[in-house]
């Protein structure tokens, strides 16, 4: 049976065609969510895509995060549904509680849209299994409100339990605090960053490299093999 992966569509989403060609590429069945839907049609993984939902009215990801389909994510993820947040799918992931921390803007307080290098700090989760352990990769990086902040309480806890997924390299493009650029819950079934991985699939786009598409094989793998 071919895994079904859900993207969620918000008003103002801009990545969610996108993820789903990625998910098509990786060999699994992209199945479109509608941000009023309750049920998530019985997808086995949700990604929420990147993009400016509700405008980024509030802050990023804050009415999003009150989406009828949210409820419904929110409640499969504690229960362990993998789920991916890109960009916008990280800052609703922080607004619901999913992830911990928050995300401010840029420390330059400008957009940004640049290839960025990146290494891979946790190879163990749910999106990430295709990596390998400090791999250094370069995903597209496209952000207005990209800067990862946590008390230090929490920064420790993170790099304690090894629940930063990826980190900045070469530069720190929006002031993220210990060069975070993405990271994990407990469980390593909810993993969000502000990279684009779903522009790094095909030699054609992006940086003309396939470094994205792993996430994508990683959750097929881990949902064939679970």
């Amino acid at each position: 049976m071919t895994a079904r992966i859900g993207v969620v569509t918000f008003p103002g989403s801009l990545d969610d065609r996108d993820t789903q060609r990625a998910i098509r590429l990786a060999g699994a069945e992209p199945v479109a969510l509608w941000h009023k839907d309750k049920g998530l049609h019985q997808v086995d993984a949700v990604v929420l895509p990147g993009g400016f939902s509700y405008g980024d009215y509030l802050r990023a990801g804050a009415i999003s995060r009150f989406s009828p389909v949210m409820e419904t994510v929110i409640e499969q993820a504690k229960a362990g549904m993998p789920v991916l947040g890109i960009c916008n799918g990280f800052q609703i992931l922080t607004e619901a509680h999913l992830l911990p921390g928050g995300m401010l803007g840029n420390d330059h307080l400008h957009f940004i849209c640049r290839d960025q290098k990146l290494r891979v700090e946790n190879a163990d989760t749910a999106w990430t299994v295709d990596y390998e352990q400090g791999q250094e990769i370069h995903i597209p990086l496209k952000n207005m409100d990209g800067r990862y902040v946590a008390d230090q309480y929490t920064l420790d806890e993170l790099e304690a339990e090894g629940r930063v997924a990826f980190r900045y390299l070469d530069v720190n493009p929006n002031g993220s605090l210990n060069d975070i650029a993405g990271i994990t819950n407990e469980a390593g079934n909810v993993v969000g960053l502000m990279p684009h991985p779903e522009h790094a699939t095909e030699p054609l786009i992006g940086t003309g490299r396939t470094d994205g598409l792993p996430f994508f094989t990683s959750i097929l793998k881990k949902l064939v093999n679970a």
